[in-house]
């Protein structure tokens, strides 16, 4: 159930976040810059946005499970997803999760949580129906890795500059207006909303980045946890070509949860083009991939 470690996975995650990072600096050092007076309110602003964010964080789980109309359920209510989540968080060796289930024709899951303390994995009725059990163990298991890596941490904190920036972009006029300010005049707010866009516009295009090279990750960490990486190879062809057929009017309405689910909501071409998710095709090559590499082991 182990293998070699993928490190060329690894130093794009690394190189991902870097980069991250070092654009974050930059985009502090011009606000400091070029922000004289107007300083003062965008970082009052961003102080505030921050504060938000820190509260939908700590209660995200609640929050992502009213979205998506999910209901926490017993054992007694649902046994064998219970004891699917119970003896796959063992073998994860991660605690075992609050397990909620959607009730909803569309097959799909996500795992939501501050923390591995308090995670929450959620699954559709449609998925329950759609998947075999080896299948369903697959699904599970990503979420399981999501948990264990710690993703809804990595994410929050990566993407939380990129919207003060967006944020700055969209109110930075209403919050730096009024005429010249002192030392750089009224133009620093000026630069500062322009490189606040070209901030947010990169930062994005590197989040969603890093959000596929942590789905790469998570299915290497289910197929560890299940020693099956072909069940999640099957289970992820089924539930992109039961996606397809999904309404527009269906859950399509909660695209905005892309990057929580384990197949996007596909919402058009712009949709796919900047997808929280690597392509199905992509993911069961590699899964495939692993496959093989497991069958010499």
């Amino acid at each position: 159930m182990n293998w070699q470690a993928d490190w060329g996975l690894r130093f794009r995650m690394f190189l991902t976040m870097f980069l991250l990072f070092a654009l974050y600096i930059v985009f502090a050092g011009v606000l400091t810059l070029y922000l004289t007076d107007g300083a003062g309110s965008l970082f009052i602003f961003a102080a505030l946005f921050g504060s938000m964010s820190l509260v939908q964080y700590y209660y995200s789980d609640t929050l992502a499970l009213r979205s998506m109309g999910a209901q926490k359920v017993s054992a007694d209510e649902y046994p064998q997803l219970h004891g699917s989540v119970e003896r796959l968080s063992q073998q994860a060796d991660v605690p075992k999760p609050q397990v909620a289930v959607i009730d909803s024709n569309v097959p799909n899951a996500f795992a939501t949580g501050r923390n591995q303390k308090n995670a929450v994995v959620a699954v559709t009725t449609g998925l329950m129906d759609t998947l075999e059990r080896d299948e369903l163990d697959g699904v599970i298991a990503h979420e399981l890795a999501h948990v264990k890596n710690r993703d809804m941490m990595v994410m929050t904190i990566a993407s939380f500059l990129s919207t003060i920036a967006f944020m700055i972009v969209r109110w930075g006029a209403f919050f730096g207006g009024g005429g010249n300010r002192g030392g750089k005049g009224g133009g620093g707010i000026v630069v500062a909303i322009l490189v606040s866009l070209v901030v947010w516009i990169i930062s994005y295009l590197l989040i969603r980045a890093l959000s596929r090279y942590r789905e790469y990750a998570a299915d290497r960490g289910a197929a560890a946890i299940t020693g099956n990486p072909g069940a999640l190879a099957s289970a992820l062809m089924k539930i992109s070509g039961k996606m397809d057929q999904v309404p527009k009017d269906d859950m399509r309405e909660e695209a905005e949860m892309n990057a929580f689910f384990i197949i996007p909501i596909k919402s058009g071409v712009v949709g796919q083009l900047f997808s929280t998710h690597p392509s199905t095709e992509n993911r069961v090559e590699q899964l495939r991939d692993l496959e093989k590499q497991m069958a010499t082991i």
